[in-house]
């Protein structure tokens, strides 16, 4: 995959942050021992390529001489609530019907708790600033309104034994998270089932699906991978996805032997 870029105000900005460095004459390492982040991660901003945190603005804005000029461009810098690669994906959630898919690696978005969230976006990888963090758990939060929505969508999630042994944040958010999976479960348009370890196949292993209907009834679909993400409404892929989730599906404990396996967990914790 390319390289991914943010809208075109953070490109403008990150422009004239480089042209503003320059006429200062000061490199990108001096930068980056001025104002505590990496070399990397100013040459990112200059491109295009990440948010300039306003710490960094700050400074920088003191150590070229910009008077303000350059500090002032953050309020027209605007972060989008989900990446690129996946956003239109969420538009069309809003508008579901029927959710359903399968996790194998994490709690799926809808049913992770606050804490999960924070402790999940925080250990991102390049890592995010805590404004970021906390904007994009805010987002994850309000999606969840789908699931208490009314009229209400019908939800279907199986979960691979590996995401909830995961201690994403610790014990304690661990913890946490599985007792919300209980909660929610007992909602009557949400279905949670566990896919044990001993239960995995091949198909099981390929990563996460996501599907949904919309009042429209079309059907769309999200296979993601750690750099990509295909969402398609092709009836032939989510035809051959939905018979692979189905398959996943069939080994799955059923609902209340899944809510028996977390409780399990829980008391182990």
């Amino acid at each position: 995959m390319g390289e991914v870029f943010l809208p075109g105000n953070h490109r403008y900005f990150g422009k004239q942050f480089m042209m503003w460095r320059q006429e200062a004459e000061m490199s990108r390492e001096e930068v980056a021992e001025a104002v505590g982040y990496s070399a990397e991660m100013v040459r990112s901003v200059e491109q295009g390529r990440r948010a300039c945190p306003p710490r960094m603005a700050e400074i920088a804005d003191e150590l070229f001489g910009a008077r303000g000029k350059l500090k002032a461009g953050l309020s027209y810098l605007t972060r989008e609530k989900f990446p690129e690669r996946s956003k239109e994906f969420f538009s069309f959630e809003s508008e579901a019907i029927t959710l359903w898919g399968y996790q194998p690696l994490l709690i799926p978005g809808l049913l992770q708790t606050e804490a999960y969230a924070r402790a999940l976006v925080g250990s991102n990888h390049p890592p995010v600033d805590d404004e970021e963090v906390e904007e994009r758990v805010a987002a994850r939060m309000e999606r969840q309104g789908l699931l208490t929505r009314r009229p209400l969508v019908q939800c279907s999630f199986v979960i691979y034994e590996a995401a909830l042994r995961c201690r994403m944040g610790g014990v304690d958010v661990c913890k946490e998270q599985l007792l919300h999976l209980l909660e929610v479960g007992k909602l009557r348009n949400v279905s949670i089932q566990v896919l044990p370890f001993g239960s995995a196949f091949s198909a099981a292993l390929s990563g996460p699906l996501v599907f949904l209907e919309t009042a429209k009834h079309q059907r769309f679909m999200l296979a993601e991978g750690q750099m990509i993400s295909h969402f398609t409404g092709d009836p032939e892929n989510v035809s051959v996805a939905t018979q692979r989730q189905g398959a996943i599906q069939s080994e799955a404990l059923s609902t209340e032997e899944s809510a028996r396996f977390i409780e399990q967990m829980v008391s182990e914790l």
